[in-house]
């Protein structure tokens, strides 16, 4: 599981919030599959509502401007955000992600490598509704910080009993479709960076490395 801290700016976050306000929240289980919509007490934004475009589209700018997920995800496709409210009593059981994600209404589709939870409300603001994966300690992250975890993991969100949880989530597909392939360029590309801080990006050894990685990415990316 990875932390992407401060995906969104203070700024971004009060737009995107006054914005969630006057939204307009349906049932959750509009894109649940079978197993999930059996476990899944929740709100959201419809798939097709104009804000929900609106406020997606500053989230994957976001994502784009962000050197931490693009290295750590190495994304080719990105699933259009989606956006969820959990009040009191409201929560998601244990599930796993559908391997396809079809946007409604498109022939958008992406495998799911990948899952993504933006968090919207400040950890304060509300009581349970922790982000629960399989062998993980429970997430409850800061309003702008996002989580980054495999989708393949069984996972839930535990019960709100005070206030109210709203988030971002969306599916990444990645160029790396295996896992410890994926984690394995991501160490690269850390030490990578570590080290040109030392030694300088001229350095015979960072050369070396940095070209390691690329033929790295060559064998295993799919396009």
């Amino acid at each position: 599981m990875i932390v992407i801290p401060n995906l969104l700016n203070a700024e971004q976050l009060r737009d995107v919030r006054a914005r969630l306000d006057a939204a307009d929240w349906i049932d959750g289980n509009a894109t649940s599959g079978h197993q999930s919509a059996r476990a899944k007490r929740n709100r959201q934004l419809a798939e097709d509502d104009s804000e929900a475009k609106a406020l997606g589209t500053i989230i994957l700018d976001a994502l784009a401007a962000s050197p931490l997920f693009v290295a750590s995800a190495l994304p080719l496709r990105v699933y259009p955000p989606l956006f969820n409210l959990y009040g009191e009593d409201e929560s998601f059981g244990d599930h796993v992600d559908s391997a396809i994600r079809i946007r409604a209404g498109s022939d958008f589709r992406i495998r799911s490598d990948l899952s993504a939870t933006l968090f919207l409300s400040d950890p304060d603001d509300y009581d349970g509704g922790e982000l629960v994966a399989e062998g993980q300690a429970p997430v409850k992250l800061p309003a702008g910080d996002m989580i980054l975890y495999p989708a393949s993991t069984v996972h839930r969100v535990t019960p709100v009993t005070r206030g109210e949880r709203r988030a971002s989530f969306f599916w990444i597909q990645s160029m790396v479709r295996d896992l410890s392939a994926r984690a394995m360029l991501f160490d690269l590309d850390r030490s990578i960076q570590e080290l040109t801080m030392s030694a300088g990006l001229d350095a015979p050894a960072l050369v070396r490395l940095t070209g390691l990685y690329h033929n790295l990415l060559r064998r295993w990316a799919e396009l």
